[in-house]
């Protein structure tokens, strides 16, 4: 069995927890970011790669890395998601953390993020940039007024006050499926975030490191992917006002 996918039992020394763990990495031409993610990501129970349309060699490098791979080909970050979690139905884990492909999140932080729920303290736990460290050119100014302007309209329009719509994220499985998802692209992360708020999850932001991405961003590195994205998150907050 491939290191990446040993049981997970070691992931917190002292912990009496034996939580399964299935990891769900969205991926889109990122064959020179991916075996970093997937080298410094800690042992998990299941990796899953959702290879989004590639054109180049990421199937190969995940599988290469351990993950198992699923093809999507219709592109759609929200959708390549989604396929990941099809695949989980007959096996559910118990958390499910959701990881970008390009190497800007820190892997090895996962258990920031995982331990809130271990310990029955949260049901969501999103890492925040804002909180925590981003490296200089992580995160250009159109993205950090996009993201500023979602959390305060989803703080003045739901009543609660995030910090970011960070993509590094763990959940529960059941409380995921309850919220029965819908977005197939850029208005994922907001969807989940506003439909955990109105189901009453205890949701966490715990604070995470984030580095400059290896290549361009698909969304904030081309001035169309950030009005398509900027304009799907405003009406996906508009939609579960």
């Amino acid at each position: 069995m491939p290191a990446l996918v040993r049981r997970v039992d070691t992931l917190f020394q002292g912990s009496d927890c034996r939580m399964k763990i299935a990891v769900i990495i969205p991926a889109l031409n990122e064959e020179s970011a991916l075996p970093l993610v997937l080298a410094d990501l800690p042992a998990v129970d299941r990796v899953i790669v959702v290879d989004n349309g590639s054109t180049d060699r990421t199937a190969q490098k995940a599988r290469e890395g351990g993950a198992e791979v699923l093809k999507e080909p219709r592109r759609g970050y929200g959708r390549a998601v989604l396929t990941g979690l099809d695949a989980l139905t007959s096996n559910p884990p118990d958390i499910v953390v959701i990881l970008d492909a390009d190497y800007s999140d820190h892997p090895d932080e996962l258990p920031l993020l995982v331990g809130p729920i271990e310990k029955d303290e949260a049901d969501l736990v999103i890492g925040s940039r804002v909180l925590g460290e981003a490296a200089p050119g992580s995160l250009p100014i159109n993205q950090r007024l996009g993201n500023r302007l979602a959390t305060f309209l989803i703080a003045r329009l739901f009543r609660h006050r995030f910090t970011d719509l960070g993509p590094f994220r763990a959940i529960r499985y059941e409380s995921l499926k309850a919220l029965e998802m819908e977005d197939t692209d850029f208005g994922w992360n907001v969807e989940m975030q506003i439909k955990a708020v109105k189901s009453g999850l205890r949701i966490k932001e715990v604070p995470v490191h984030y580095r400059r991405r290896i290549g361009q961003s698909k969304i904030s590195g081309t001035v169309r992917g950030t009005l398509r994205a900027g304009s799907k998150i405003m009406r996906t907050i508009h939609r579960y006002r």
